[in-house]
């Protein structure tokens, strides 16, 4: 059964930071190409960063230098680093997992709200 768990979700003020966790299991964590995806009601999923199999890593240019994406294969587990988000990075954040391009596992999501 494949599972993908997302965690670390909340609300946080603006400037403040968070990691989101997603742990993984029931397909082979180790060659897929792991993704962060993010959406805000009545507009499209958008994706946040991918982190491939082999470690190489690209982030959306709205994120790009506050968020990192890493991974541990040894804890079938990715992160996703937050800081100094804003109001607009609120949304529902998913991880995803497959071939690099073409993700086909994704998680349940959880929610970030960015608030003062």
């Amino acid at each position: 059964q494949v599972r993908l768990v997302e965690s670390g979700g909340g609300l946080v003020q603006p400037g403040g930071s968070l990691r989101l966790s997603c742990v993984v299991s029931g397909f082979p964590f180790r060659s897929y190409a792991m993704n962060w995806y993010r959406q805000v009601p009545g507009k499209e999923r958008e994706l946040v960063a991918t982190i491939t199999s082999a470690g190489s890593t690209i982030h959306a240019d709205s994120v790009k230098g506050r968020f990192t994406i890493s991974r541990d294969n040894a804890q079938n587990t990715i992160y996703l680093s937050m800081n100094n988000l804003k109001p607009e990075d609120t949304a529902v954040y998913y991880c995803s997992g497959g071939v690099y391009g073409h993700p086909v596992y994704w998680g349940q999501g959880t929610q970030v709200t960015v608030s003062s």
